[in-house]
């Protein structure tokens, strides 16, 4: 659950809509005479409204009638307010709260509670009159009426409680893409961008309205108990049990209880034998399959063959797989069992309830399978949105930042293979037909190293088998590349700025029309025609073909190996550090903050990116590529020693400033406030910052010298 904190995702909130009809616009002595509200579930509207009269036991002032309707007849014979708070803070809960002007109503509410002696407690609230504001200040006036019709919103019911927040919930439904293309996404940004209308609200505070930003969203309020953090540590590769035990479809089932018996273990996997075993062609039988057998069939059943039996196809997870993610895909296919696969897609392994009991995590697991269950961007966003309270949660149990960004990583090509899933689902449905050809989308730059962080944006490239350039085949990956990219930047991951995205022709293309590409990359003599053609090399596959995206990769680290001219144009298109360091190892900073990626990050991973491709250390990991190097050239394990180390500070301070902006509705940048670290963490700063002072100049030695 990730409702009430501030990474919850405007396009999936879960919320109440609401308004009041009132004696009269004085908070201070207003008196609620209607209440209505509608539920948003995923940033829909849901059924089931609320919609209730209260007696106000005050006279309703004629000029109140006159724009409401309500008279003292007509509220005459319902309760008053004590009688109907119950249901009203019932309906409500503890969810976020959105109105026209809500600010009104609030400090309304809060005041007839107070009166009664009834508790109130604030809630995070977003006012649709301050977010139209924010959208387009130049609007004559900021009415509902207006915004309505700005956003072509019908007007009806106007003046009822429940007439006025359905319109509402249309108009914050109509706001939100309009706040999205202003990078404002989450409910915390979207406090934020409220609060900075401080004019307004300061008037509305004046008018004894209350302050709608003020009630923030708690950044860790669904993380509940503290995480067990085995899950988001180790790997399915680690857990499994290899190899898997394996037997024909024709042994009797007498023969699988003697083998399961011996080994120990709870289920067998059934595979004819020709070939190599792949999920799609192998079942499984495991001992409660063999209990129902023997249920239904008696004595009979131990001479009956085990594929009457079987489940086909097996469901498998990935060996590189965190084992959160397993968790969460037995949870969601209900199942006990996974076959565990290779990156060729063979079964290598089996993976069961059983393997996963010891990680004692399930009170603790907070991100599971959730984006593969996803079917809109709605979706796939309230399932980003649980990374970061989780990561949160990760970071103050002790896990690194390194540890942490593969965890991001992972997700983000999650996302990135769902919403291919999709996107192919939209193709077929709007009467394009199936992929012409096998294909591959790859995930490039820091999710392909796995060491992205909380301010990402999509890196992605897609290769298929065989076809020209604007030819029949790319026509129909470019429109799939089209989907694949709206849904993701609907749901979270926002277009890349640098246009390094598949649905762009420089990022699409055939497996031939890659290794021309890759080649001419190697021959350029220009560093400014090879901007971001290094992050290639960091190309991982997140869905489709994945031998074919492997073999391009490798085959690209087998052309540049020993290319010291191509390794050394691709450091100087990187650019030289920013430096952060001045005089006496002062911090040089712009606003308070230090720009972490430019003054240290990108450098430390641009070179070791290059020394790997000369090095022929086929890696994408920047720790695993410096410890290739430093196994190649002794001579320079020190510094690379001081690199990676540098690395590993540099991502922890990144990522914890972000939470930190996060919390406070800001976009997560990789700006540092040096001010607010401890003296540990400026010293750790300082070392990481001096590792990188003269890193261009030491690689072209490491790739020119002895």
């Amino acid at each position: 659950m990730v409702e009430r904190t501030g990474a919850a995702p405007l396009i999936a909130i879960n919320a109440v809509v609401m308004d009041t009809e009132t004696t009269g616009l004085d908070p201070a002595t207003a008196r609620v005479i209607e209440f209505g509200a509608v539920r948003l579930v995923g940033g829909e509207i849901a059924n089931a409204p609320l919609r209730r009269l209260v007696r106000p036991d005050i006279r309703i002032p004629a000029e109140s009638t006159r724009i409401h309707g309500f008279d003292d007849a007509a509220v005459a014979d319902a309760p008053a307010f004590p009688a109907v708070w119950p249901e009203l803070s019932s309906f409500v809960g503890d969810t976020v709260l959105i109105g026209h002007s809500i600010g009104f109503d609030l400090a309304v509410l809060e005041r007839e509670c107070l009166r009664a002696k009834l508790p109130w407690r604030s809630r995070p609230s977003l006012c649709t009159r301050l977010l139209s504001q924010v959208v387009n200040p130049a609007l004559a006036d900021f009415s509902l009426e207006r915004v309505a019709g700005w956003l072509k919103v019908e007007v009806v019911e106007r003046h009822s409680a429940l007439g006025d927040a359905l319109i509402s919930a249309k108009v914050f439904q109509k706001l939100v893409p309009l706040l999205r293309d202003r990078g404002i996404r989450t409910l915390g940004e979207a406090i934020r961008a409220t609060a900075s209308l401080r004019q307004l609200i300061d008037e509305q505070m004046r008018a004894g309205w209350t302050d709608v930003t003020g009630a923030r969203a708690d950044p860790l309020a669904d993380t509940g108990a503290r995480i067990d953090t085995y899950p988001y540590r180790n790997r399915v590769r680690a857990i499994m049990r290899s190899p898997p035990k394996f037997v024909p479809p024709q042994t009797t089932l007498g023969e699988a209880i003697g083998q399961i018996a011996a080994a120990k273990i709870s289920s067998l996997y059934v595979h004819s034998g020709g070939g190599v075993p792949r999920p799609a062609d192998t079942g499984i039988v495991t001992e409660r399959d063999m209990l129902r057998m023997l249920a239904r069939h008696g004595a009979d059943a131990l001479a009956q063959s085990v594929d009457g039996a079987m489940t086909k196809p097996l469901a498998a997870i990935d060996a590189d797989a965190f084992a959160y993610v397993a968790i969460g895909r037995m949870n969601r296919l209900g199942v006990r069992h996974l076959g565990v696969i290779d990156d060729s897609g063979i079964v290598i392994g089996a993976l069961s309830a059983r393997d996963l009991l010891r990680l004692r995590a399930q009170g603790g697991l907070l991100l599971g399978d959730d984006i593969g269950r996803a079917d809109t961007a709605a979706e796939l966003a309230h399932a980003w949105a649980r990374v970061q309270p989780v990561t949160a949660g990760l970071l103050a149990e002790g896990l690194s930042g390194r540890e942490i960004a593969a965890i991001v990583s992972r997700q983000l090509g999650a996302m990135t293979r769902r919403a291919a899933v999709l996107a192919e689902r939209q193709m077929q449905a709007d009467g394009h037909g199936a992929p012409p050809q096998p294909y591959a989308v790859v995930v490039l730059g820091s999710a392909g190293r796995g060491e992205s962080l909380l301010a990402t944006d999509q890196d992605n490239a897609l290769i298929f088998a065989e076809g020209a350039p604007g030819g029949a085949e790319d026509r129909w990956f470019a429109l799939l590349s089209e989907h694949i990219a709206r849904l993701l930047h609907e749901a979270a991951v926002p277009y890349c700025k640098g246009g390094i995205m598949a649905k762009n022709a420089d990022w699409r293309g055939s497996s031939a029309t890659w290794r021309a590409r890759i080649g001419h990359w190697i021959d350029r003599s220009d560093p400014r025609d090879l901007l971001n053609v290094d992050i290639f090399f960091d190309l991982r596959c997140v869905h489709g073909d994945i031998l074919m995206a492997d073999a391009l990769w490798r085959g690209a680290f087998d052309a540049a190996a020993g290319r010291a001219d191509f390794a050394k144009l691709l450091v100087e298109a990187a650019g030289a550090t920013q430096p952060a360091l001045g005089w006496f190892g002062r911090f040089k900073t712009e606003q308070g903050r230090i720009e972490l990626k430019k003054s240290g990050l990108f450098g430390i991973v641009s070179a070791a990116r290059a020394l790997a491709i000369h090095h022929h250390v086929v890696e994408r990991a920047t720790p695993a590529r410096l410890d290739g190097i430093k196994a190649l050239r002794r001579n320079a394990e020190s510094q690379l020693d001081r690199l990676s180390d540098a690395h590993g500070v540099l991502i922890d301070l990144i990522l914890a400033q972000q939470l930190d902006d996060i919390e406070h509705g800001l976009a997560p940048t990789n700006a540092v406030v040096v001010d607010r670290l401890s003296a540990r963490d400026r010293a750790r700063l300082k070392s990481a910052l001096d590792s990188t002072a003269h890193l261009n100049d030491w690689v072209r030695d490491l790739l020119f010298g002895g």
